[in-house]
């Protein structure tokens, strides 16, 4: 883990749970796709850094999930790096008890102000074209997340962020995390079209046709709706939902897998509400979902 592999010219990345993209930048000035999950990923990346004579300039965050965005605090204080995050995501990663808080609907209780969903908060400022070094564009990537950006590099390699899974991570967990699903679906028929020398998804092993895995990824989200639509023959309120799901898919509830697994149930049930194939009832002060 945190082994530095090259991909093209001056394309690397950084072996991780979230795969950490390194430019090569003119002389020894590198810069950082994404930082880890925590300190530990931070200092490990430094290791890489300093090993290799290369100064870190700037982190230039995808997205403000925790497990993107942990290193940047530890590696900003060590290095006096720029952090950039894109839109509303830079929010979060200021900010980073937003997360939780986003994910829960309310006040995180203790159990959700962890590592795994509230980084440490870092000084990031907005990703704008202005900001990018020479050869590096920012493309946008929503639907995870609120405003995921991807990036390019003059070698033709494509970071892809979060924008799909591997088989072996939904084949696993099944449901990935989805914020608004028709911007995801969107998003994964544009990478399915794109073209570039190699593609490296955070979630998925490093591949020159990415095509396969994004129509993967699209047929799992239409099954998951198929699913919710079948269990909502008959009216269901969110709890009893969320539960028949996790028996279907034989998952294992606790803090984090309620989550992240509620919260992109409900962002599957406003998709197929705004598409007329969900309806909703108030019955017994429940607020109740049916197949339309």
């Amino acid at each position: 883990m945190y082994e530095l592999y090259k991909v093209s010219g001056g394309s690397y990345y950084i072996q991780s749970p979230a795969k950490i993209g390194l430019v090569r930048l003119e002389g020894s000035e590198a810069c950082l796709i994404d930082s880890g999950s925590d300190k530990d990923a931070g200092r490990r990346v430094r290791q890489v850094l300093d090993k290799n004579g290369w100064k870190l300039t700037a982190i230039y965050n995808t997205h403000s999930n925790a497990d993107h965005i942990g290193g940047n605090k530890y590696l900003q204080s060590q290095t006096g790096c720029k952090v950039y995050a894109p839109g509303i995501e830079c929010g979060f990663t200021c900010h980073p008890v937003l997360e939780p808080s986003f994910l829960y609907g309310g006040y995180p209780f203790a159990e959700l102000r962890h590592k795994f969903l509230m980084a440490q908060p870092s000084n990031a400022e907005p990703l704008a074209d202005a900001v990018l070094p020479k050869g590096l564009e920012a493309f946008p990537l929503p639907g995870h997340f609120f405003e995921m950006v991807g990036f390019r590099t003059s070698d033709d390699v494509v970071y892809l962020a979060d924008c799909l899974s591997s088989r072996e991570t939904l084949a696993k967990y099944r449901i990935g995390f989805i914020y608004d699903v028709a911007a995801y679906l969107e998003t994964l028929q544009a990478v399915k079209a794109m073209q570039a020398e190699m593609f490296v998804p955070a979630h998925a092993e490093p591949t020159r046709d990415i095509a396969p895995l994004a129509q993967y990824n699209i047929d799992q989200v239409q099954a998951v709706a198929e699913q919710i639509l079948a269990f909502c023959g008959e009216p269901l309120c969110f709890e009893r939902l969320l539960q028949k799901l996790f028996c279907e898919y034989g998952l294992i509830m606790n803090f984090e897998q309620y989550v992240l697994v509620g919260s992109t149930v409900r962002s599957y049930l406003a998709w197929l509400k705004d598409t007329g194939r969900m309806e909703t009832l108030f019955e017994d002060n429940r607020l109740l979902w049916r197949r339309a």
